[in-house]
């Protein structure tokens, strides 16, 4: 069966530094017509830095619209044109100091299909190398490391509510495991 929906009209509501708020008129696979509100939003990355003795280097920061400190791992939006492992680099070094690393790729996230575009890049960091960080401009962040096991319990535990923290972590805890 054909699922496809058939845009015929779009309109931009809101046009942000990062998120573009669009309603588009579509017709759908039934012949009949809707509307679908969405934004787009140029992606993402996020890193999972395995440290040589099994920690993972993760960032505590304040978020807004939660009104509280989250954990996460380093991550951050891809600017124009830059790509999403240039992006992956310049994040965890912002974020955490690490300078050089073996990154690799481990997937991709869609982290609300329904109404965003955002693909957040997902990787694990290995063979770090430390160096000072240097967040953005306006960006608080404090760096702690915690052992890969740990984090795994507290995903399963509900302590971790950051979704691509969640995701990049389980799958590279299972990664880890299969080697």
């Amino acid at each position: 069966m054909d699922m496809t929906e058939k845009k015929i009209g779009s309109k931009e509501i809101f046009d942000g530094k990062i998120l573009h708020l669009f309603v588009d008129d579509v017709e759908l696979p039934n012949g009949k017509q809707s509307k679908r509100e969405y934004i787009r939003h140029q992606g993402a990355v996020c890193v999972v830095p395995l440290t040589e003795d099994g920690n993972v280097i993760v960032v505590d920061q304040f978020r807004y619209p939660f009104g509280r400190v989250v954990t996460e791992i380093p991550a951050g939006k891809i600017d124009p044109g830059e790509d999403p492992r240039t992006a992956a680099l310049r994040e965890l070094s912002e974020e955490t100091g690490v300078t050089d690393c073996a990154l690799e790729f481990i997937g991709e996230f869609y982290s609300s299909p329904a109404i965003l575009t955002e693909v957040i890049y997902m990787y694990t960091a290995k063979n770090l190398t430390r160096g000072a960080l240097h967040p953005d401009p306006g960006e608080f962040v404090e760096v702690r490391e915690v052992p890969l096991e740990t984090l795994v319990q507290d995903i399963m535990d509900g302590r971790i509510k950051d979704a691509k923290t969640q995701a990049a972590v389980l799958k590279a805890y299972i990664k880890e495991k299969r080697v």
